[in-house]
């Protein structure tokens, strides 16, 4: 059986260990948030200020969701861990958010 725990690094290389480049994998997650949270975070932005909670679980959930299916593209290359893991977010209209996450599958030599 194939090891799932798939270590997801920010690091280019693996100190002490050489490995094989499998390729590039890829995830992405498009969240939003319903037009009441939408209001609700806009109100205390424009009032009180402070952290957008509502917000920010949304952006720490599209973020659990794209480090999972990384970890699955990963697994399917046959991949040991990934390696330069990065993340990019951008604003796909009001209220919602995209984050894409990218990174080099490599396979550990014996």
């Amino acid at each position: 059986m194939q090891n799932t725990n798939i270590p997801i690094l920010t690091l280019d290389s693996f100190p002490g260990r050489d490995f094989e480049f499998l390729g590039c994998v890829t995830a992405s997650c498009c969240l939003s948030k319903s037009i009441i949270q939408d209001v609700s975070s806009n109100l205390k932005n424009w009032t009180i200020g402070g952290e957008l909670n509502q917000y920010r679980a949304m952006i720490d959930e599209s973020v659990a969701i794209v480090i999972s299916r990384i970890t699955e593209e990963a697994r399917k290359t046959g991949a040991d861990a990934v390696l330069g893991f990065r993340l990019s977010t951008t604003s796909v209209s009001s209220g919602a958010a995209e984050v894409i996450g990218y990174g080099t599958a490599v396979k550990f030599l014996k």
